[in-house]
């Protein structure tokens, strides 16, 4: 069996907390005490609550003394250098002297926390740290409790902690990008310019790095055997018995035999088990003699081109997009591996993204189609009601849509997708159970190969998203926070044969906001949707993306999350307080990217 466990073998980024003291004898020892209390106790907010990909808690490492001044706050970035902390947060309890304790790492993202109380106001030192960091183009979060507290307390306010967690998950999401890299396997397809791979995007903005693999390396790899043969012959007995053939839609002379459907199982079996070595590396190649194979690209996301050169000839790529799209497969729960059909490599991004938020998997999707209550009421003789009175959204792809997109896992008897190591075994069986893998149209796919046919189940909260890329502006970020929604069996099986049925199929209502130029209606939100692919998360994550484009220096340029809930940095507010918006663009512009 494959050893994985070398997927982040460097280790995770760590939190660093800086607690600050005023440098004079008897403040300084009045304070201390009580400073690094306050650092403890955000450690152990952060610990308790957020956790790295592999489901380990964050690891917070606090300094060993407060500082006061130059000599050590360098001593504190020396040793976060060495103890690979990749998010700062400084906590102070009352005045300290900004210029000779501050942390100047403009990659590292940052935000200070300032004790609300009025004997020795750490918002003072907030104020005077925050404006620093500004006039020096050194952008930092400001987090500030709204109501007073008493000097002897050591609690941290409910909204202080909320504001802590959302920036530091959107911080650690940008720290797992650094250093990584996205793996491109083959090129554009057909014509979509999603697929184009902009290294400076990659390498300014994400801190990323790019690889290149002709497709031909999968088919080299398929034909000389450069693959786990022991883990093949698992993965293959796992599919034949958990993976449901669904009925062949295509007439009876273009149907495959099943010999030639049975190879090709064995062929995208193959797939994704060697688009997997690409992206991690395996070193049981090593040990049949494949030593340069067994490498990998260290990539945390890479993307199939498929269309057309692969699937006119050879089984299309859903198979292996959507088993290490889902957090589970062969081995068990893991981690999901983020794949992009048709190497959009900007829906990968996008998925990136929402995975390191939430860690959880992602549903890849087309915005296929708007349709309004009245089309849906003409088609069908059915009327939208609750969430989808406003209309849905059809979301659907050709099966590269993580199986945790079923629904059939649940939080408090809901439907809800969830980090791999909270998912049973009877939640995969689940999953698995709602899918079925239908052979794919030879009119589309004349290679043949399977693609998932699921319905994604109603009343989940989800989060849809893209990253874009627009000339003159750079790369910006849209969103749409809404619920998955049920519509009758029949209702959707009327509108699913109008598109490509044996695909995965999720509804989708946004929430709406009454006035909004764009969210008062769902057909504008596809109207201005920029793409069209999209990727959909669980759970109402927007406040978190704006919060990491911040981080980034990417603009929103649409979402419906309430103003009062945006954290980005302070320096925002000075490019204009009454629209949020266009100071968000104005912010991205000054600033520019993050590793510029």
């Amino acid at each position: 069996m494959a050893d994985l466990a070398h997927r982040y073998e460097r280790g995770f980024p760590k939190i660093g907390i800086r607690p600050i003291i005023d440098r004079r004898k008897l403040v300084k020892a009045a304070t201390k005490e009580m400073t690094m209390e306050l650092a403890q106790e955000a450690a152990r907010l952060l610990s308790a609550n957020l956790r790295y990909p592999d489901g380990t808690p964050v690891v917070c490492v606090v300094n060993d003394v407060c500082i006061s001044g130059l000599k050590e706050a360098a001593d504190c970035a020396d040793k976060f250098a060495k103890e690979n902390v990749g998010v700062l947060l400084t906590v102070a309890s009352g005045w300290c002297y900004p210029l000779e304790t501050m942390e100047t790492d403009s990659r590292l993202p940052h935000a200070v926390w300032g004790f609300n109380g009025t004997e020795r106001p750490g918002a003072v030192y907030m104020g005077a740290l925050h404006a620093a960091h500004n006039q020096k183009g050194l952008p930092v979060f400001k987090i500030y409790g709204r109501h007073i507290q008493d000097i002897g307390e050591r609690t941290i306010p409910a909204d202080a902690a909320d504001k802590l967690l959302r920036f530091t998950r959107a911080g650690l999401a940008a720290a797992l990008l650094r250093g990584k890299s996205y793996l491109s396997i083959g090129s554009v397809s057909m014509g979509i310019a999603g697929c184009i791979v902009d290294d400076d995007f990659y390498q300014r903005y994400l801190g990323m790095k790019n690889a290149y693999v002709d497709m031909t390396e999968v088919s080299r790899r398929i034909e000389r055997g450069i693959y786990d043969e022991e883990e093949f012959g698992r993965a293959l007995a796992w599919v034949k018995e958990k993976c449901i053939e669904g009925a062949d839609p295509n007439p009876d002379a273009l149907i495959i035999p099943e010999a030639q459907k049975a190879q090709n199982w064995e062929t995208v079996v193959k797939m994704a088990l060697i688009v997997r070595d690409l992206m991690i590396g395996n070193q049981r190649l090593a040990e049949r003699g494949f030593e340069e194979e067994a490498y990998g690209y260290n990539a945390i996301a890479s993307g199939f081109q498929g269309q057309r050169e692969w699937t006119d000839h050879l089984p299309s790529a859903d198979f292996l997009e959507a088993v290490l799209n889902s957090s589970f497969d062969w081995n068990g729960t893991r981690e999901p591996y983020i794949v992009a059909t048709e190497n959009d490599n900007l829906n990968a991004v996008t998925m990136l993204f929402q995975h390191y938020l939430t860690n959880t998997a992602q549903i890849f999707a087309d915005v296929r189609a708007y349709w309004s209550h009245e089309a849906v009421e003409r088609v069908t003789g059915h009327r939208l009601e609750g969430r989808a009175a406003g209309g849905v959204l059809h979301l659907i792809n050709s099966g590269p849509a993580a199986l945790d997109g079923t629904g059939e896992m649940t939080r408090d008897g809901l439907p809800a997708m969830k980090p791999h190591w909270e998912i049973t075994e009877e939640e995969v069986d689940r999953c698995l159970a709602a899918t079925s893998w239908r052979p794919t149209y030879m009119d589309q796919f004349a290679g043949g190969g399977h693609s998932t046919d699921f319905l994604t189940r109603g009343g989940m909260p989800v989060t849809m998203a893209r990253v874009n890329l627009v000339e003159g502006v750079g790369p910006v970020l849209q969103l749409a926070e809404g619920y998955t929604v049920d519509l009758p069996e029949d209702v959707h099986a009327a509108l699913d044969e109008r598109t490509t049925p044996t695909w995965p199929t999720t509804w989708f209502a946004p929430r709406l906001v009454p006035g909004d130029p764009v969210f008062d209606d769902t057909y504008t939100v596809m109207e201005h949707w920029g793409s069209n692919h999209c990727v959909v998360s669980y759970g109402h994550i927007g406040e978190d993306l704006v919060t990491l484009a911040s981080i980034l220096r990417i603009p929103v340029n649409m979402h419906n999350v309430d103003a009062k809930r945006l954290l980005r940095p302070s320096a925002w507010s000075a490019f204009g307080t009454k629209d949020p918006e266009g100071a968000d663009y104005r912010a991205c512009a000054a600033y520019g990217p993050l590793y510029k």
